[in-house]
């Protein structure tokens, strides 16, 4: 006769821990999947109106699926503000823009409060958000502004809030600045802090467009229909995709060779080359490996793949760090640059 009332023997606790990650495994799995469409076609959006940068608008969008800010660096007139503009509109993002001066307050950027009086005749204070309160924010020529507006804008970068009238007001989510700067030998700029650089996940690099690119926008800038972008996702949409950068796996030989690049760039570390301790002042922090690690993540899933690999990292540590890197009176003398010292570097991992 049978027992009607046997017992079940528990499940063990390691197996139930590889269950558990087997199940997360598979919910990552579909998420990429279901968002991989939407991200491949925010490249060719905004591809489609800014043409003839596609690493310019891979590596922006690695930004802020990171979360990140950039710093974007080069010359006048290669379409900057209609970059930040397109990603806004197909991000589905609020954006607003600052013009950078000597003369520009904090006050002027972050708000102020106002004095209102009610019906009654009672007066009391009231804060008037200024032009930092957006989710995408294009702050042009950022090393025109003081020292005193560029601590504001820190603020808001490293905190996402700002302080006005004691209180601090939280920014909206998400938040990003893409700023772009000008050479620092121009006339009326303000050296960036680097403790300001360091926030700048990347630094992209922007170049003329190759010849048939420019044909073509020579061609669209100047007819009398001009294409519109097109809304892909939305703030939700961001968010939701910049906490899977996050949950997505990363292999051990990717860890150890971001810690090595990283570390080998500190001219005090006992790995750094002679090369290094002879052409640096100083190497990057902490964040640096952190904005590595994560770019890196970001550049996978805006691929469609499930983890980063060591091309990941490759292709992104110039724009990573470049901007992170002090480099020595000597070095500057002989006209080395951070972006050639830092592909010397990486020759040795490849």
């Amino acid at each position: 006769m049978t027992d009607q009332n046997v017992t079940a023997s528990p499940v063990p606790t390691e197996l139930q821990g590889q269950n558990q990650m087997a199940d997360q495994g598979q919910e990552i799995i579909r998420q990429v999947d279901l968002l991989a469409p939407d991200l491949q076609a925010l490249g060719k959006a905004i591809g489609r109106i800014v043409l003839g940068q596609e690493t310019v608008i891979e590596q922006v969008l690695i930004t802020l699926l990171s979360g990140g800010h950039a710093l974007l660096v080069g010359a006048p007139g290669l379409g900057k503000t209609l970059l930040v503009n397109v990603c806004a509109k197909v991000l589905g993002l609020q954006n607003s823009r600052i013009q950078f001066t000597p003369d520009l307050m904090p006050s002027d950027i972050t708000g102020a409060e106002i004095l209102e009086q009610d019906e009654t005749g009672r007066r009391h204070f009231r804060f008037l958000p200024g032009p930092l309160f957006g989710q995408l924010v294009l702050a042009d020529e950022i090393n025109r502004a003081s020292p005193r507006t560029q601590s504001a804008l820190l603020q808001a970068m490293a905190e996402g809030s700002v302080t006005q009238g004691g209180k601090n007001w939280p920014l909206p989510r998400p938040f990003h600045v893409l700023a772009t700067q000008n050479p620092i030998e121009q006339e009326g700029t303000y050296p960036l802090p680097e403790a300001q650089l360091d926030r700048f996940m990347l630094q992209i690099p922007l170049d003329f467009p190759p010849l048939e690119s420019e044909r073509d926008m020579l061609l669209q800038t100047t007819g009398a229909v001009q294409p519109e972008p097109q809304t892909i996702l939305n703030a939700e949409g961001l968010i939701k995709a910049q906490q899977l950068v996050r949950r997505l796996p990363v292999g051990e030989q990717v860890v150890r060779t971001i810690l090595a690049i990283v570390r080998g760039l500190r001219p005090q570390d006992e790995t750094a080359s002679d090369e290094i301790r002879q052409s640096l002042d100083y190497g990057p922090g902490p964040r640096a490996s952190q904005a590595l690690m994560m770019a890196a993540r970001a550049r996978a899933l805006l691929q469609g793949r499930l983890s980063p690999d060591l091309d990941d990292v490759y292709s992104l540590a110039p724009a990573v760090l470049s901007h992170r890197l002090g480099l020595s009176f000597a070095a500057q003398a002989e006209g080395l640059t951070t972006t050639r010292l830092i592909q010397a570097h990486l020759a040795h991992f490849s």
